[in-house]
């Protein structure tokens, strides 16, 4: 009997173990990103928290030669620039926590730093340059005509965050260190913001020679004006490797990264990152030609940061963005979107999501089913299928099958039974008769 039910419930206990060890499988899967390049996925990852810096002054002259020939020409220059000057320029940044702070270098926030009367020195020497191309003269002839005749009125400081989905924020310098030519090239800045995308800070004492590594900023020469004014927005991301990991700056010994990722005015401040997508250096320096370029070693970076009180750590937008991702690359369309719409929902105005959300929404009919959206019902069934197995086996190697007993009573052979009817044959009346003498007898015996 047991070897019968085995035959039965061995097979469908084995199916059930199939089925089981099917559904874990199935919601382990994990997304296949390896079409993915390495430099795609750390763009795509790291160019949301890269920010354009704008530093500069404005500077307002009063001009006091009307009655030359000269003053005259000079003045119609004056007209054409509004009596003004700017000084400053712009850099990169990266922000490196969700409540706002960035970093960047000095030198990209030192017009905001200087005192009027060296920025007001600065738009003199414009202007000087100006007048000094346009008479074909000494540039210094110009420069003590101007100093002569000109004075500034006001200097107004201007710093704003240009973020990559178009946000412009007033940015507050919270530490400084000094131009690449005096000091640590480091500013750290503070935006007003929430659930900003972020890069991590790596660790610069871990770098080797040839690691390869990323230089990502805005950098002037990627600017034209052939492109839409929405191209700004984007920055450019150039591969390359660390060609040295030790030297240092004359002034002050502070020291730097050589690198060879191809980088020019612009991208100073961006962050250099390594393969893991971590900050390992801020691009500081070089004379713009590949091989040259120079950052700022994390670890000195980090020195400011902590300076400035800020707290380098990761962002919602950052997790729900980087799990979108993984799985629009991997096929998984619908949930993908889900996620995108989650990053949009606490941080509407990043750079990448409605154009991934378009996309998704496109992608949608064609998505792979994400088996681990079902883990709790396969933790269900896996448990009562669990239960049914161990019920077959206990029924089947365990409980043992009951036996028929037929109660023991008195037995008469039919051997030698006498034809106690007397009717010629031995018959089941015969042997009625012999019971029923038997008992009797044993009657008596009692």
């Amino acid at each position: 009997m047991m070897k019968k039910r085995a035959f039965i419930t061995v097979p469908i206990s084995i199916l059930l173990i199939a089925v089981i060890v099917t559904s874990f499988f199935l919601f382990n899967i994990k997304p296949d990103t390896s079409k993915i390049s390495q430099a795609q996925k750390l763009s795509e990852y790291s160019k949301p928290a890269v920010v354009r810096i704008i530093d500069y002054a404005i500077v307002d002259w009063q001009f006091y030669d009307y009655y030359t020939d000269v003053g005259l020409e000079v003045d119609a220059i004056l007209q054409q620039l509004n009596y003004q000057t700017i000084v400053g320029g712009s850099g990169s940044g990266a922000i490196i926590s969700p409540n706002g702070y960035v970093v960047t270098n000095a030198h990209v926030v030192e017009t905001s730093q200087m005192e009027d009367v060296d920025i007001a020195t600065a738009g003199l020497e414009q202007l000087a340059a100006i007048v000094a191309d346009y008479y074909q003269e000494d540039y210094s002839i110009a420069y003590e005509y101007l100093w002569n005749f000109l004075e500034y009125t006001t200097v107004t400081k201007v710093q704003k965050v240009v973020l990559p989905g178009g946000d412009i924020l007033d940015g507050e310098v919270k530490s400084y260190g000094a131009p690449f030519n005096e000091g640590k090239d480091v500013a750290v800045l503070k935006i007003e913001g929430k659930n900003l995308p972020t890069l991590p800070l790596g660790d610069s004492e871990t770098i080797e020679d040839q690691n390869n590594i990323w230089v990502i900023g805005y950098p002037g020469a990627a600017d034209s004006e052939l492109l839409s004014p929405d191209s700004a927005l984007e920055s450019s991301m150039n591969g390359g490797q660390i060609t040295a990991t030790s030297k240092a700056l004359e002034q002050g010994g502070s020291p730097v990264i050589q690198i060879d990722a191809a980088a020019t005015h612009g991208n100073s401040g961006g962050p250099v990152i390594n393969e893991k997508g971590e900050i390992i250096g801020l691009l500081t320096f070089g004379p713009e030609v590949q091989g040259f370029n120079f950052a700022v070693p994390v670890n000195t970076v980090k020195e400011f940061v902590n300076q400035a009180g800020a707290k380098n750590t990761s962002s919602s937008t950052n997790k729900l963005f980087k799990e979108g991702l993984e799985l629009y690359w991997g096929g998984y369309y619908k949930d993908a979107l889900e996620k995108f719409e989650a990053v949009q929902r606490i941080y509407p105005n990043h750079s990448e999501i409605k154009q991934y959300i378009t996309n998704a929404e496109k992608k949608a009919g064609d998505s792979k089913i994400l088996w681990s959206d079902y883990k709790l019902l396969f933790y269900i069934i896996d448990g009562v299928l669990a239960l049914v197995i161990i019920f077959l086996m206990i029924f089947t190697f365990v409980l043992k099958p009951k036996s028929t007993a037929v109660a023991a009573g008195p037995t008469v052979s039919t051997d030698n039974i006498p034809d106690l009817n007397r009717d010629g044959k031995i018959d089941m009346e015969d042997v009625l008769l012999a019971l029923k003498k038997q008992q009797d007898e044993e009657k008596e015996k009692e």
